[in-house]
């Protein structure tokens, strides 16, 4: 991705942040059968982060989740997702939410690709997380380890 394609689509998510006062976004806890957690690299924010994205107008979260998850990782998911939480995200001007839901049921069907948005995918093991895994993910994987219910903030 060149620097102006980072800059855009930057630009693009801080508009969304400016124009809307209530943000509702989701995450994806995915969980192989062996245990590994789904993680990505962002190509414009450091660091690795669960799956997930924006809920569009006439969209529900669980719907948006399914959605993400195929754009961003060629994941189709073939059972319910699961609501772990709704937290609320202090770091964007206490007015975004995030659902966040766990997704065990799942096939990989499509080859996937870097692109525009996601540098790098990778399934990893709790205790073996990424160095840069951020301190948010952290937490959501260990709330799920856990058997913890989510927290009241991201």
């Amino acid at each position: 991705m060149t620097a102006f394609q980072r800059l855009f689509v930057r630009l693009a998510h801080r508009w969304t942040r400016l124009t809307r006062s209530v943000t509702l976004g989701v995450r994806a806890v995915v969980r192989n059968e062996d245990g590994a957690f789904l993680l990505l690299r962002h190509t414009y924010v450091p660091g690795w982060h669960l799956p997930g994205g924006g809920v569009d107008r006439g969209e529900s979260a669980a719907d948006a989740v399914v959605r993400e998850l195929f754009e961003e990782a060629r994941i189709t998911v073939s059972a319910a997702p699961r609501l772990h939480g709704l937290l609320l995200n202090r770091h964007l001007g206490a007015r975004d939410h995030v659902a966040v839901y766990i997704v065990e049921h799942f096939e990989r069907r499509a080859e996937w690709r870097p692109n525009l948005e996601i540098a790098e995918i990778g399934f990893f093991c709790g205790s073996a997380l990424p160095p840069d895994t951020s301190p948010a993910t952290r937490r959501r994987l260990a709330e799920v380890l856990e058997g913890r219910p989510a927290a009241t903030h991201w």
